[in-house]
């Protein structure tokens, strides 16, 4: 599990994201809309003890209606200008809340940072790791990357073990490179993959389906 509502440098995306909807045998993952507000909120505070070990922000929680409004708008503006890339989760109803993830572009031109967190009623259930195969899936075959890296704490185990299932390599582990929510500083593990690896993988025959901003389906 790692954070994609954390800070973003301010800096544009190479390109605008084509992808604004993805759908895999269990997921609906799509840009955020104003009514996720609510089950966004619903969703931290059902998780927030969850989240508090390895999402920094999660310090700042609960955060009432009006400031998850706010946070809706910030995610739906970076996404339709290219600043950043932050998805829901729901299952394929489109109707419960699953979590969030991200394709970040805080690591530079033509690459991204997949970020992610699952509510903690739907633990166990291997949802991030289907979320995530889909962005990996979306990130080199739709949006073109040359790199997607992940970055987790290495006492994460669940977390970790997403990576290292996908096959991806652990670069390094860098020390005591952000704070944790009691204030106290903490590895962070950086585990990449290039699209050289990618094309030899599984995730590169995943069955999905994509579609830009007005529903158009995107070519696989």
């Amino acid at each position: 599990m790692q954070n994609p509502n954390g800070p973003l440098n301010r800096v544009a995306a190479p390109a605008i994201a084509r992808a604004y909807r993805i759908e895999t045998d269990r997921l609906l993952i799509r840009c955020y809309e104003p009514a996720d507000a609510s089950k966004l909120l619903e969703s931290i505070r059902a998780s927030v003890g969850h989240l508090l070990p390895w999402m920094p922000w999660a310090k700042r929680e609960p955060e009432d209606l009006d400031a998850k409004i706010e946070k809706v708008r910030l995610f739906r503006g970076q996404f339709d200008l290219g600043l950043d890339y932050i998805f829901a989760i729901f299952d394929r109803s489109g109707e419960n809340w699953l979590g969030s993830t991200g394709l970040h572009t805080r690591i530079g031109g033509n690459a991204r940072e997949i970020g992610y967190w699952i509510d903690a009623r739907h633990l166990k259930k291997g949802y991030a790791t289907e979320a995530v195969r889909a962005l990996v899936r979306i990130g080199f075959a739709v949006e073109r990357l040359d790199r997607i890296e992940i970055h987790c704490d290495p006492e994460n185990d669940k977390s970790r073990r997403i990576p290292e299932r996908l096959g991806f390599i652990h670069e390094a582990t860098l020390k005591n490179r952000f704070i944790d929510a009691d204030d106290r500083r903490r590895d962070k593990m950086i585990w990449t993959l290039f699209r050289e690896e990618y094309e030899k993988t599984a995730i590169a025959g995943m069955s999905l389906r994509a579609f830009d901003i007005i529903g158009r389906s995107i070519a696989l």
